[in-house]
């Protein structure tokens, strides 16, 4: 084998210096990072506005996808070391990994489900099935493959390439944060868009279809380099010594868990007995990382909610930035824009200054600080929270009801609604809601109108009408919620005496009677323009200004006039206000959690690659990507058991956690001591044959001691037997 791959290296295409496969492994990676990221930046809109889940519920699964995404590299790891080897696992994880993309897209078809054509699928729970079986697929495949093409990567260099792997990996992880912030900026501009079959709705099948692409791309790309590959074949998998070793160091010690038994020094020396001693001492090293590990999570647990609470936090806010219009889920690129810029100014200008003030920054601190500025993210976000929660409307509690009133009448009027009292104007609706826990009693002007019942938990308008002497009033519903993905909710009035047909660009009304509410239509952020037409053929077209996230009742009086200028007499009623709190608000708290970030991830990494034993930097690479898996599944059980109402009160619990967890981290730190994992393994690899020797002659001993005892017996055997025959001769004779 080992011939088989030297004649592969000498026969291997070099460009620059570099092995021409490694171009297919980062095309490949681009691809794959792509995917992954495209498809999990519009993921938790997807679960909120197409499968209509609630926000903590929307939380949770998300969070469990990116969980089961981080727990499956070890089964990846598992079966490349020891059964298929990294290319077979790389091919065929990454067919699973297609496949889900391309069902994750078609779960994404309101229309294969939408019978009655009203833009609603009428078997959500066909399209809930489809998404968990793609999501699933995706997991085991981004997981599974992701121990394994850095390593498969760095298998394409000979031993005299050690430069050009070192350059490798750094255009392998620019690769990453490339397929990352290309997607996170495309994806969500593909989900804005309008398609479908029989209605126009956000575009998830188009935003979901371009990952799924990308990875069928990424495959293709990485099979048309298959013959320019060194593939080495499973030797393996460290991971499964490591486990073994331990396993048996355990049982062994409560095996001897007698007092009569002399103590080791360490647990682990329990394993002496099987294991040689350099393992044990490299599992002892791996041993010492993990335990500080285990207050890790938690900083996961606040960072990967940039993709969920995060973005969600965003749907209720401003994001015209006035040349551009920012989406919700692509707040999420600040992060990979200023890790770009942060990584290098934080290693040549912030660290370097630090050293010359003679400050002893380690790396263990260097995480506490990540972890610390990381909680002050959150802090932050419940900030900027508190002041949306200002601006967003208060809606009826289950027990209460709301109504709010339009005079058609073409003069002012007092209404009395229980206990209160409102002046309009011809043409005019109050702005703010009334609240109500019981009927009231309606009167207009000096006219009792009756007891007004209203549903529990609803919001409603009451238009007063006047019959010639007579007033009388007509009652609707309004929506008990903000729009949809930032959009607009607007509905028509028609006050004129004549059927009208009113359309939004390509949105329809329909026909709107006399005297008469027309549905809602969500219309997006900017300029859209309005087209009324009555049954003789006269037209209005006009337009108005949106921002994000409104509800407006448009009044079109008796009086309204065709023609030019005919949107000045519409009056427009505001039911539910604008977001006005700006999406720039956010940008301080993906600072200070990006700050956070590139001290706490990066350190890390670089932490426990240089703690880590020569062969075992894949168990504390498996290590800390379980770090981060855990961290979701907290993130899963905070969002479904804690009972907080607010939203802010949510982002403090998560921050106060961090901090808590940052003081026993800093304790544990403290305590730590560096070590060389090259000294250890030197001075265990030097006392080895020493060993070696020391449990060849303990063999030898004890081997000349059972053929001695054997013979010992046998000699005792028969000398037994002659007395018996002596003694029966004896008896004989007598």
């Amino acid at each position: 084998m080992g011939d088989k791959e030297k004649k592969s290296k000498k026969k291997s295409v070099t460009v620059f210096g570099y092995p021409l496969s490694i171009f297919f492994i980062v095309v490949n990676e681009f691809c794959e990072r792509f995917s992954y990221y495209g498809m999990r930046a519009v993921l938790v809109l997807y679960f909120k506005y197409f499968l209509k889940w609630d926000d903590d519920f929307s939380t949770t699964i998300y969070h469990t996808f990116v969980a089961l995404c981080y727990l499956t590299p070890i089964m990846g790891a598992i079966v490349a070391d020891s059964w298929l080897g990294k290319f077979k696992t790389i091919i065929y994880l990454s067919i699973v990994y297609a496949v889900g993309q391309v069902i994750m897209a078609i779960s994404a078809i309101h229309d294969i489900t939408d019978r009655n054509k009203d833009g609603t699928p009428d078997d959500m729970a066909l399209h809930v099935a489809l998404s968990m079986v793609g999501l699933l697929l995706i997991a085991l495949g981004t997981g599974g493959i992701k121990p394994c093409v850095a390593a498969f990567g760095g298998d394409q260099f000979s031993e005299e390439q050690e430069k050009q792997r070192s350059t490798f990996f750094s255009i392998f992880y620019l690769s990453i944060n490339a397929g990352s912030l290309l997607s996170t900026i495309i994806t969500p501009i593909l989900r804005a868009q309008k398609c479908g079959i029989h209605t126009q709705q956000q575009c998830y099948p188009l935003a979901f279809g371009v990952p799924a692409a990308l990875m069928v791309v990424a495959l293709i790309v990485f099979i048309v380099g298959s013959d320019m590959y060194i593939k080495t074949p499973p030797t393996g998998n460290i991971m499964v010594k490591f486990f073994k070793c331990i396993f048996f160091g355990i049982k062994n010690r409560y095996r001897h868990r007698s007092s009569k038994f002399a103590k080791r020094e360490h647990w682990m020396d329990w394993a002496e007995e099987k294991y040689d001693k350099l393992l044990i001492a490299q599992v002892k090293m791996v041993l010492k990382v993990l335990f500080l590990y285990i207050p890790l999570p938690m900083f996961w647990a606040l960072f990967d909610q940039q993709g969920s609470r995060w973005t969600l936090q965003a749907t209720t806010m401003d994001g015209n930035f006035g040349l551009m219009t920012i989406q919700p889920d692509q707040m999420q690129t600040v992060n990979p824009i200023l890790i770009l810029i942060m990584v290098p100014v934080v290693d040549i200008i912030l660290y370097p200054l630090i050293s010359k003030c003679k400050l002893n920054f380690t790396p263990l601190k260097k995480m506490t600080v990540g972890m610390f500025l990381a909680a002050l993210a959150f802090v932050a976000a419940a900030l900027v929270q508190l002041q949306i929660d200002k601006t967003l409307p208060v809606f009826p509690a289950s027990s209460e009801q709301q109504v709010k009133f339009i005079n058609m009448g073409n003069e002012l009027i007092n209404i009395r609604a229980g206990n209160d009292t409102i002046q309009l104007k011809a043409f005019e609706g109050n702005q703010e809601y009334f609240t109500y826990k019981q009927p009231f009693n309606l009167q207009i002007e000096s006219d009792p109108a009756g007891k007004i019942t209203l549903p529990n938990g609803s919001r409603n308008t009451i238009v007063i009408l006047r019959d010639v002497s007579k007033w009388r009033h007509i009652q609707f519903s309004d929506i008990v919620a903000k729009p949809e993905e930032g959009t607009n909710a607007i509905r028509f009035f028609n006050g004129l005496g004549s059927v009208l047909n009113i359309t939004a660009g390509d949105q329809m009304y329909g026909n709107v009677v006399p005297s008469n509410m027309s549905i809602y239509v969500n219309v997006s952020q900017g300029t859209p323009e309005f087209t009324i037409k009555d049954n003789a053929g006269r037209e209005c077209v006009f337009s108005r200004t949106f921002g994000f996230g409104s509800s407006y009742t448009f009044i079109i009086p008796p009086t309204f006039p065709f023609g030019e200028n005919c949107g000045q007499s519409i009056e427009e009623v505001e039911d539910i206000k604008p977001n006005s709190i700006h999406m720039a608000w956010q940008i301080p708290q993906y600072f200070l959690m990006t700050s956070g970030e590139v001290v706490f991830s990066v350190t890390g990494l670089e932490f426990s690659y240089s703690q880590a034993p020569s062969n075992m930097k894949a168990v504390l690479q498996a290590g800390w990507l379980l770090t981060v898996a855990v961290g979701n599944i907290i993130v899963l059980i905070v969002a479904e058991a804690a009972t907080l109402k607010d939203q802010w009160a949510e982002y403090i619990l998560f921050a106060a956690l961090l901090v808590l967890v940052c003081i026993i981290f800093a304790i544990m730190a403290y305590f730590y001591t560096y070590t060389d994992p090259a000294k250890v393994e030197a001075l265990f690899g030097n006392l080895e044959p020493e060993e070696k020797k020391k449990k060849k002659s303990l063999e030898m001993i004890k081997e000349d001691m059972v053929e001695n005892h054997d013979e010992k017996r046998r000699n005792s055997d028969s000398s037994s037997d002659e007395e018996e025959e002596e003694e029966k001769g004896k008896q004989t004779h007598f």
